[in-house]
């Protein structure tokens, strides 16, 4: 199985992005806003939508040109709770510059206020398979 390896730089991009990091787990250790470098990573768990088989391989994305980080019901204060991503939006304020929301499961929402939109998804290892399916409430 191929990793995958996506950059965005336009909404429909990161659409595919969006799309791709759908029910990612990850710590709340791992979310990492580098101030002097201006940019803001995740490293997470994400499910292979884009397969067949039920897989989940170690993966991270990097949102560049960040000018500041928000968080709304997110408890950062036990670096090992864990969170689920469920989307990725991206509201432009004023060309290129806007706003990317982060959503997790139970409410918790990230913002970065970016200069442009500029993202890097990257799977660091081969997938695993797993029993374990996201679950999506009808």
């Amino acid at each position: 199985m191929s990793r995958l390896r996506l950059k965005a730089e336009t909404q429909g991009d990161l659409q595919i992005i969006a799309a791709a990091v759908q029910d990612a787990i990850l710590r709340v250790g791992e979310i990492n806003y580098d101030l002097r470098g201006r940019s803001l990573t995740l490293r997470m768990t994400r499910f292979q939508h884009e397969t067949d088989k039920a897989a989940r391989a170690q993966s991270g994305i990097r949102f560049d040109s960040v000018l500041g980080v928000r968080t709304r019901g997110i408890d950062r204060s036990d670096p090992e709770a864990m969170a689920v991503l469920l989307d990725v939006i991206f509201e432009q304020s004023d060309k290129p510059a806007g706003i990317i929301t982060l959503i997790f499961a139970g409410g918790g929402e990230l913002q970065a206020d970016v200069e442009c939109l500029d993202v890097i998804l990257a799977d660091v290892t081969d997938a695993r398979e797993t029993d374990k399916l996201p679950l999506h409430p009808e």
